[in-house]
């Protein structure tokens, strides 16, 4: 069918990039940028230094003692955990809250940790990792914004992710996945991840099966960067759907070679992340 006439204005029904945010984006392509100045920046905004200080603190991070201070936060996490955490949190501002939305954004920044820890051992730059996680499924929350009542009711008639982009396309004629590309886009994210968030439904479609040439056909004029964030994100929604271990390997072994990336380290590199997250 064709888009819905309001979700045609994405510039209507997706929020402006907070402000602290387009600041933090540049600093993190500073090369100059440093600890302090990161520090310095959330610190200026009284609402969001509270909520990394008190984010640090929760178990989702085990650290051995209360921070009370971002200036600490940013020195036991380092800049990109504490950068990317300070994402999530504007994320989950811009978009009215609802229970639904806490449950996903929860989930996004499970994802991003885990994806942004495993990224450093697979030739994947952390930073675009841990952003491409957190905004995998930031197209929910521009359909629950759009219609919070019809959206609820589609996720719970569907049964898994790849029947509610179905169903997305059938009702809304859109889905979340492009959305939140187009939410990338709008935020001034970078290429690689609008990308990455774009093609979800790719790799989620690749661990059900087709044959080899298939699959390669579809992955094959994408770059470098972008197949291993999609090969990355499979993985790891597949480790916090809580599969067994040898499900995840076999997961990894079969999106792992789409993007010309070793099956045993990324299914090293992901359970072990995921391990830490749980023990957490």
């Amino acid at each position: 069918m064709p888009i819905d006439p309001a979700l045609r204005s994405l510039d209507i029904d997706l929020p402006a990039c907070p402000q602290i945010l387009v600041r933090m984006s540049m600093l993190m392509a500073d090369e100059d940028a440093n600890m302090q100045s990161i520090a310095t920046l959330i610190e200026g905004d009284m609402a969001l230094a509270s909520a990394v200080v008190r984010s640090v603190n929760s178990a989702l991070f085990g650290l051995l003692r209360r921070v009370e201070s971002v200036p600490e936060a940013v020195r036991f996490l380092g800049v990109r955990e504490v950068s990317a955490l300070t994402f999530e949190i504007g994320l989950r501002g811009a978009f009215p809250p609802s229970p639904m939305l806490t449950a996903l954004w929860n989930s996004a920044g499970k994802r991003g940790l885990v994806m942004g820890r495993a990224a450093h051992v697979l030739d994947v730059d952390p930073w675009l990792a841990h952003t491409a996680g957190l905004f995998a499924e930031s197209g929910q929350a521009a359909l629950l914004a759009h219609d919070s009542t019809g959206y609820q009711k589609l996720v719970k008639a569907s049964p898994d992710a790849l029947a509610w982009l179905d169903a997305e396309q059938a009702l809304y004629g859109v889905n979340h996945a492009s959305l939140g590309a187009a939410l990338c886009q709008a935020w001034g994210l970078a290429v690689e991840v609008a990308a990455s968030v774009r093609l979800r439904p790719l790799a989620l479609r690749s661990l059900l099966g087709g044959t080899e040439a298939e699959l390669a056909e579809q992955w094959q004029h994408e770059t470098f960067m972008v197949k291993r964030l999609l090969a990355l994100a499979a993985a790891v929604d597949c480790a916090l759907a809580d599969a067994d271990d040898s499900e995840l390997a076999r997961a990894c072994a079969q999106i792992a070679p789409l993007a010309a990336m070793d099956a045993v380290l990324l299914h090293e590199a992901v359970a072990a992340s995921a391990a830490k997250l749980g023990s957490q």
